[in-house]
């Protein structure tokens, strides 16, 4: 079932945040009219949309689109941008900042899938749904 953002929005329930603080708010407004949000499965969704939104401006240019989807159990975090290039896992270094994003987003999801297609790229994250 695809729940339409709290915000201007087309048909589809797509919609297009240019920050991570933008796609947290809808995120949980999409959250709370499904369920009452809180708990750590709350901040895991939060966090994955959080960083997905954040490397999308920050190496592809941008967001074009955000979408969430509730299935049984599950939501579906879809992020595409403009960029035909895959995320790459960076190395990481105590002494320098950065670079956990991708890591996090593959640790806390069930499933994650990076779709290139001619106009960019679609990364999908699977979590728990929060009850």
């Amino acid at each position: 079932m695809v729940h339409p953002p709290e915000e201007e929005h087309d048909p589809l329930g797509w919609t297009s945040p240019q920050t991570g603080e933008r796609a947290r708010h809808v995120t949980l407004g999409f959250l709370s009219a499904l369920a009452p949000a809180g708990g750590a499965d709350t901040d895991a969704v939060l966090l994955v949309v959080s960083e997905l939104v954040t490397n999308a401006v920050r190496h592809a240019g941008g967001v074009t689109a955000l979408r969430l989807v509730d299935g049984p159990g599950t939501v579906t975090v879809s992020v595409e941008d403009a960029s035909a290039v895959a995320p790459q896992p960076r190395h990481t270094s105590a002494a320098e900042p950065g670079g956990f994003g991708w890591h996090l987003v593959q640790e806390l999801s069930a499933d994650v899938q990076v779709r290139i297609r001619p106009e960019g790229k679609t990364v999908s994250a699977v979590l728990p749904l929060p009850h």
